[in-house]
């Protein structure tokens, strides 16, 4: 099983940017597929991005499409979110999860198996 830890959410303004990193412990890192969702209060829980085993391919919410990356470090059992201009509603806990081995990046909560704690995100006006 991977082990997940979020970092780098705080607090910026609306047009700002962040950027959102996920360090992995275990072996298997290296061959699963990673994605970023998050959870707004009150809200159920939604899919952000996801990227291959190899970072070969990259899947986006429409919502973030243009504005969010993906991206994967495997030599550093890391992976990325680079959020740019962030909006109001871009507001929420965002956690990374891993995936399938070999997979190609999903979009579909069950098809990953371990999850980190979250990272709050907050947008102001």
């Amino acid at each position: 099983q991977v082990q997940l830890v979020e970092s780098g959410g705080g607090l910026v303004q609306a047009g700002g940017s962040l950027r959102l990193s996920c360090a992995a412990s275990g072996r298997t890192f290296r061959r699963v597929e990673m994605g970023w969702f998050r959870q707004a209060p009150g809200s159920e829980r939604e899919f952000v991005a996801a990227i291959g085993w190899n970072g070969d391919s990259t899947y986006y919410a429409d919502s973030v499409k243009g504005r969010f990356t993906i991206s994967r470090d495997n030599a550093k059992n890391t992976v990325y979110l680079q959020m740019n201009s962030l909006k109001l509603e871009d507001t929420a806990v965002y956690y990374c999860a891993a995936g399938a081995s070999y997979g190609l990046g999903s979009a579909r909560e069950h098809e990953y198996d371990s999850w980190g704690q979250g990272t709050q995100v907050t947008v102001s006006s």
